[in-house]
C-alpha cells in the first residue's frame, strides 16, 4: 500500500478496513484526527476510536490544517492513517477556508509523502439533492476531493455493510470486515 482511499456509507466499515490495512504495514502509526469533540456524543465516538487502536498508534489532532499535519507525521511514522476527510470538508467550510486550496495542498501532500497513507471518506453523493445551499455545496465539494485523490491513489476501495470492493488498484481482504 502507497496511498489508498477507502470511501463508504456512514458506518460501512470504512475505518475498520483503514485501520487494518494500515496495521498490516507495521511499525509506529500515525492516526490523524480530523473530528472535533464539540459535543458528548462526538466525544463518546472519537473515545470509542481511540480504544480500537493500540500503543502501536500516535494521534495527531488536525481539524484544519491536514496537508501540514501529513507531512510531519510522514517523518517519524511507519504508515499513516487520515479519519476522516468528509469531517475535516466540514470543518473547513465552517471555519470560511478555500476548500479547493486546501484540497490541492492534500493532493499534493499524500502524493509526496515517503510513507504509505490511508485515507477515509465519506460517499455522499448517492443520496437525495439536499435541501439548502451549505449542504449542496458541501456534497458538491467532497465529490470534487473524492475525484482528485480517487484519481492519484494507487488504491480506492468502496466499503458497503462491511465488505470492501476494489475500486482501483489490487485491493487486500482484511480478516474481520
Amino acid at each position: 500500500m502507497t496511498s489508498l482511499l477507502v470511501l463508504g456509507g456512514a458506518r460501512s466499515g470504512k475505518s475498520r478496513y483503514a485501520q487494518q490495512r494500515v496495521e498490516a504495514c507495521g511499525g509506529r502509526l500515525a492516526y490523524i484526527a480530523t473530528a472535533q469533540a464539540l459535543d458528548a456524543e462526538m466525544e463518546d465516538r472519537i473515545a470509542r476510536h481511540r480504544a480500537d487502536r493500540d500503543a502501536r498508534w500516535h494521534t495527531i489532532e488536525a481539524p484544519l490544517a491536514l496537508a501540514a499535519a501529513l507531512a510531519r507525521a510522514g517523518e517519524s511514522h511507519a504508515a499513516i492513517l487520515v479519519d476522516c476527510l468528509t469531517l475535516w470538508l466540514s470543518n473547513l467550510l465552517l471555519a470560511d477556508r478555500d476548500v479547493q486550496r486546501e484540497g490541492m495542498a492534500l493532493v499534493e501532500a499524500v502524493a509526496t509523502c515517503p510513507v504509505p497513507v490511508a485515507l477515509v471518506a465519506n460517499e455522499v453523493g448517492l443520496g437525495i439533492v439536499p435541501d439548502n445551499a451549505l449542504a449542496r455545496r458541501f456534497r458538491d465539494e467532497a465529490g470534487w476531493l473524492n475525484q482528485r485523490l480517487a484519481a492519484m491513489a494507487d488504491e480506492v476501495v468502496f466499503v458497503a455493510a462491511g465488505l470492501p470492493m476494489v475500486l482501483k488498484g489490487t485491493g487486500a481482504v482484511v480478516s474481520g470486515v
